[in-house]
């Protein structure tokens, strides 16, 4: 059996014209209500962005959107939603949100469950990371101890890349760190039938 990738069409979303906010529209999967239900999460997750970055603060001055396809393959995707809002001040700021869906299934999928279970995934990642900062001599605000169950994460390739938010590791200046980890580092943890077990095969 061919595993095509999905079709991903650009939609924008532009209620008032300090906002421009491009996402994507997944569509020609067999299963309609499938297809649906990844859009409506996809929508939704936005939907919730944009409000917490102040879509409706009569102070907006610009808020402009786009995403990022990670891994459109092996029936998974992995995308991010990337959003700047600008309220006035020395700069605007960014967050990044991302998903990752099983499209056979329309599952979206959090970070503990792409490992076994009882393997207490958090500890050897959080290791990893812990391996980084110090190799990468990163500056951290505080000292690193361990990520969250449901850290930020998508899935690149046989990486899976975890990340923080601006000003949540590192200072504004370094951006956000991103911590890609080979899927081979972790293979005794990973749940063979979720997502990085896909990657595997």
């Amino acid at each position: 059996m061919v595993n095509f990738p999905v079709l991903i069409h650009t939609k924008l979303y532009s209620p008032r014209k300090q906002i421009q906010v491009y996402y994507p529209v997944i569509y020609g999967l067999s299963n309609r209500t499938i297809e649906q239900k990844i859009n409506r999460d996809i929508r939704l997750a936005l939907e919730r962005l944009l409000q917490d970055r102040g879509s409706n603060r009569e102070d907006l001055q610009e808020m402009i959107g786009y995403f990022e396809i990670k891994t459109n393959e092996r029936h998974i995707l992995s995308l991010s939603l990337n959003v700047y809002s600008y309220t006035g001040g020395a700069h605007g700021t960014t967050v990044i949100h991302s998903l990752t869906f099983d499209i056979t299934t329309g599952k979206k999928y959090a970070l503990r469950d792409l490992f076994k279970p009882n393997s207490n995934y958090v500890v050897p990642i959080s290791q990893l990371i812990q391996e980084q900062i110090k190799e990468r001599k990163l500056p951290v605000i505080e000292p690193f101890k361990s990520i969250k169950p449901n850290q930020a994460y998508y899935i690149a390739d046989k990486s899976l890349v975890i990340y923080f938010q601006l000003y949540e590791l590192v200072p504004y200046a370094y951006g956000f760190p991103y911590f890609p980890i080979s899927i081979y580092q972790i293979q005794d943890l990973i749940e063979e039938e979720g997502p990085l077990g896909k990657m595997l095969g």
